[in-house]
Order: structure tokens, then C-alpha cells, then sequence
């Protein structure tokens, strides 16, 4: 009778990956050629909704300046403003964010940060072709 191979104690398995950081949170990110599927970045909607909102309460009058409506909202009144900007982002880049396909260099700190005017110099800012000019 013939002796089986003994099954070994360990087992290593490599894996290849990177931890960034999105949304204020560590995530795994897959090496290049790798589908990963994307998920929504919680704290970038958050953000967005919370522009939006500010800006129609701002829009309708209900709040005549950014100061008095911070100081309802109980923060900072350069937050605020800081927050309020996201409203001018492009709108492919807002709906890529509700849909979790954003570029991968677009999380809230990038988003916070200063970005152009013009939509289509956005889209560049964020797929990560000017990382030089930040």
C-alpha cells in the first residue's frame, strides 16, 4: 500500500495589492489589469448632498449669506464654503460619483481641494493627468 502525501501545516498565498487611502478610510486597491468592482465613496456623496442642499437654501433665500447659514448648520464658515464648491463640479463627474465609477485620484480630499472652473479641465484634474499642477 502506498503512503498519500502528507497535507502541509501552512499554506502561503500571495496576493498582490496596495492600501490607499479613500474616504477617509484604508482600502485595498487591486494591482493594474485587475477588475475591482467600484463602490459608492460615502463620504464624497455625503459631501455633495450636502453642497447642493446648502446651495438651494441658499438660492431660495431662505439664508441670506453663507455666514448665517453655518452658523444654523453649527460649522465653520470657511468649511462650509469649502463644501459649497463641490456644487460646481461637472456634472459627468457628480453622477460618476453617485454611481461609484469616479476616477480613482477623486475622493473627498481631492474634491476639497482647489479644482478649475471649466468642466473638461476637471475631468483632467481628476483622472490624474495634471498631478504635477496640484
Amino acid at each position: 500500500m502506498t503512503r498519500a502525501k502528507s497535507v502541509p501545516e501552512t499554506v502561503t498565498l500571495h496576493v498582490p495589492f496596495r492600501a490607499v487611502q479613500r474616504g477617509g478610510r484604508k482600502e485595498m486597491q487591486m494591482p493594474d489589469g485587475a477588475v475591482q468592482p467600484r463602490r459608492t465613496d460615502s463620504a464624497l456623496v455625503k459631501a455633495l448632498a450636502r453642497a447642493f442642499r446648502w446651495k438651494r437654501m441658499l438660492e431660495s433665500g431662505e439664508f441670506a449669506t453663507i455666514a448665517e447659514l453655518a452658523e444654523r448648520e453649527r460649522i465653520a464658515p470657511s468649511y462650509m464654503t469649502r463644501v459649497l464648491r463641490l456644487s460646481l463640479l461637472a456634472p459627468d463627474i457628480v453622477e460618476a460619483v453617485l454611481d461609484g465609477t469616479q476616477f480613482a485620484d477623486l475622493n473627498l480630499k481631492t474634491a476639497m481641494q482647489h479644482f478649475p472652473g471649466e468642466w473638461t479641465a476637471q475631468v483632467s484634474k481628476f483622472n490624474g493627468r495634471d498631478a504635477l499642477e496640484s
